[in-house]
């Protein structure tokens, strides 16, 4: 009877918190720190295209989504959706690559926190110098202001999802009226121009190739959406509104990416900007372009709504990767520990002790780093959205058919079309990342990583499968999705 123990999170989460947690994971730091990156990669409009087509791809992959959080709003998304469809295994396969989706990100936004204040305050920064990595300096200073933003955050999101959702509101919006303020610098001040933005994809590659680059990390660029998911348990409203939060959130993603990339293009010739943040070697190039209009002032608009990014992706991502190890601690998978509550805020504190463990690794790395785990995280999420889309799909019938041929499923040709199309995207994403001849294939400190917490898996599992293994099945069902049949 003991492991019929299954510990609840509080019902806390309003709708528009809901919504402010996806969006503002999904826009996170990258629409401010990598639009230079990405321009360099494929070209204005290359970015533009890919990135909306993700958006598109994403919101069809959402139709599974909302579908199973109505059905099922228990927090542990991908983990246990994995678990409906294809067993315990897999269901372990797959949560255990959205956690390192989810810490990635984490990580990341921690260190563009560094990579910010080092643009800000670039003497200051260099005190404390350690070693270089890919040609990027790292010093004490950074990494104590990374791991100390990381330390503030965890401690907040252990006061309670309540409180973390008010705050992602009140962070959201002040991150979209600084986009809004910088896109009227570039219609009222002299300079930026519509001109400066050809040509429109990267002058040595197809437009093909330039959008398909972009389009591989859309798994990354809009990871946030199934955000929530995880916090299905502590919806204070009914799972059924959950579907048209994601699109909304997707959408309004989809237009902050794409005017931060118009409003960085605009400010010069995009590739007289990259030469010019080449040779000054710049940390910052959306920094450079801002100030290139607005001076000082736009540097700190951009500051302030870069931290706004930050802050957002910290908090929203604590809050899936603590509520994602919690549901897998409370099926037995992951040690006890995990599936714990905080006395006083009913938080599941130990998953965000552990996810702050992993993401202090990261600020040792440095810059190139955040490219390294931009990769490693959209192939985790990748994973995710497959077994997702997959487990929706077995759900739905093309049409009604006999009792041997699971009549009880849902007669639904539209959404079991969408849960194909999103299947066949996330294999796609995987083979854009992984196999070595596609323009945006992994680089070797990637696979590396990627191996790393392979193993860290392998480990895990094999200390917890036997008794994984051995609760009853209706026992799982409950301590997962709070029914004994599914």
């Amino acid at each position: 009877m003991a492991n019929r123990e299954r510990r609840k999170l509080e019902r806390s989460l309003k709708p528009h918190w809901v919504w402010a947690i996806a969006f503002g994971s999904a826009i996170g730091w990258g629409a401010f720190v990598l639009p230079t990156d990405w321009i360099g990669q494929a070209g204005p409009i290359g970015v533009v295209i890919g990135l909306l087509l993700g958006a598109g791809l994403m919101m069809i992959i959402g139709v599974s989504y909302g579908f199973l959080i109505e059905k099922f709003p228990v927090t542990g998304g991908e983990f246990a959706y994995a678990y409906i469809g294809f067993g315990r295994t897999i269901a372990f396969f797959a949560g255990w690559f959205l956690t390192l989706g989810y810490s990635c990100i984490v990580a990341l936004n921690a260190s563009a926190l560094a990579l910010l204040t080092k643009f800000l305050f670039p003497d200051f920064v260099r005190t404390g110098y350690l070693y270089t990595v890919a040609g990027y300096e790292v010093s004490m200073i950074q990494i104590g202001i990374a791991s100390l933003v990381l330390i503030i955050f965890a401690l907040l999101n252990i006061r309670g999802a309540s409180f973390s959702g008010q705050t992602q509101f009140v962070f959201s919006l002040i991150l979209i009226l600084g986009i809004i303020l910088l896109a009227a610098g570039t219609v009222f001040t002299k300079g930026p121009s519509l001109s400066n933005i050809p040509p429109a994809f990267h002058p040595e590659q197809t437009a093909l190739v330039s959008i398909l680059t972009i389009l591989a990390i859309a798994p990354f660029a809009y990871v946030g959406f199934d955000n929530i998911p995880q916090a299905a348990e502590e919806f204070k409203f009914e799972a059924k509104k959950a579907f048209k939060l994601i699109i909304w959130s997707l959408l309004a993603a989809g237009i902050a990416y794409s005017a931060m990339i118009l409003i960085t293009a605009s400010t010069m010739p995009w590739q007289e900007l990259l030469f010019k943040i080449s040779v000054s070697q710049s940390v910052w190039g959306t920094g450079d372009a801002i100030e290139s209009y607005l001076g000082k002032a736009g540097v700190w608009i951009i500051a302030a709504t870069v931290c706004m990014g930050i802050f957002t992706g910290l908090n929203g991502f604590f809050i899936s990767a603590s509520r994602l190890t919690f549901s897998m601690g409370r099926a037995r998978i992951l040690p006890d520990l995990f599936r714990r509550l905080h006395p006083t805020y009913k938080t599941p504190y130990m998953g965000i002790w552990f996810t702050l463990a992993i993401c202090l690794i990261a600020p040792w790395f440095g810059r190139e780093a955040l490219l390294w785990v931009v990769d490693m995280s959209s192939t985790g999420v990748a994973i995710a959205y497959f077994f997702c889309t997959a487990t929706a799909y077995k759900f739905f019938r093309w049409r009604k058919g006999t009792e041997s041929e699971g009549k009880s499923r849902t007669v639904a040709p539209w959404r079991k079309l969408c849960s194909l199309i999103g299947m066949i995207s996330a294999i796609g994403f995987l083979a854009l990342l992984l196999l070595p001849f596609s323009p945006a294939a992994l680089g070797k400190e990637s696979y590396i990583a990627l191996l790393i917490w392979v193993v860290l898996g392998v480990i895990f599992y094999g200390f917890n499968a036997k008794r994984y293994n051995s609760i009853d099945e209706k026992e799982m069902n409950y301590l997962i999705l709070e029914k004994e049949e599914i």
